[in-house]
């Protein structure tokens, strides 16, 4: 496959972090967070295949080759270790590739994630639903778990942002990588993860609720975990407070 799409800000002789998104948003997504990590870090945001300008090779897809996506990345930019921060999707393929290249790992940083997120049923039949009926089928119902109904009121032009990302989607992809998550299951391989690891929940995320994020702290040696109130997207919905936290972590506080 060709490399992934990605935008690159920061100083070129900064620490690299590198950000993975959410399923069926690109790495504009961790817009919220650009200017304070660019400000000392070489900011690497990809988007995953099928997701922005990233090609959409035909599916099966597996998260061995969403990870080896990745690592082909870090490969062309010539970065042998970097920092890795990953929401939802991009947090799945940030553990892949702390558990299975540990050398290439300097720290990491989980977002709203799950290493088993089990409802294989839902998120085959959302796939199903994506190659019947595209974007347009899933986009609403996708948006409305991201955020609170309070957020969702106060600024629907974050909202109407997002929700043009999940619509752009290549909808084969979305699927394929639906299909990835429905029998995903890193929880065996956690304990091998032995980079700096903080984890991030949103009180209120309906997608991973906090179980998830529990089973990740529990099995992750010396792992911090932070809980921030918000739903799914909480590095957009409190970009103030996981902003911060992801500052003081990359900085080299809160291991």
């Amino acid at each position: 496959m060709k490399s992934l799409a990605y935008r690159v800000d920061g100083p070129p002789d900064g620490p690299v972090v590198v950000l993975g998104s959410s399923l069926g948003t690109t790495g504009s997504v961790w817009e919220p967070q650009l200017a304070a990590l660019a400000a000392t870090h070489r900011v690497v945001r990809y988007d995953h295949r099928g997701h922005g300008d990233s090609p959409a090779p035909p599916g099966p897809y597996a998260i061995e080759e969403l990870g080896g996506d990745v690592l082909a990345l870090l490969d062309r930019l010539e970065v042998d270790r970097a920092d890795l921060g990953g929401l939802s999707l991009g947090g799945m393929v940030a553990m892949w590739l702390a558990a299975h290249a540990p050398e290439r790992v300097r720290r990491l940083a989980l977002v709203c994630t799950s290493a088993r997120p089990a409802q294989e049923e839902m998120w085959r039949q959302r796939a199903a639903t994506v190659r019947a009926g595209g974007m347009a089928a899933v986009t609403d119902l996708v948006v409305e778990r991201w955020f609170t109904e309070d957020f969702i009121t106060r600024r629907p032009d974050v909202v109407a942002w997002t929700r043009a990302m999940v619509a752009g989607t290549d909808a084969a992809a979305y699927a394929a990588c639906c299909e990835v998550v429905a029998t995903l299951d890193l929880e065996p391989v956690l304990p091998r993860i032995t980079a700096p690891t903080l984890v991030v929940a949103g009180a209120r995320d309906p997608a991973f609720p906090f179980p998830h994020t529990e089973r990740i702290v529990a099995a992750i040696a010396g792992s911090r975990l932070a809980v921030v109130d918000a739903a799914h997207l909480a590095s957009v919905e409190r970009a103030d407070i996981v902003t911060e936290l992801l500052i003081g972590f990359y900085s080299g506080g809160g291991s």
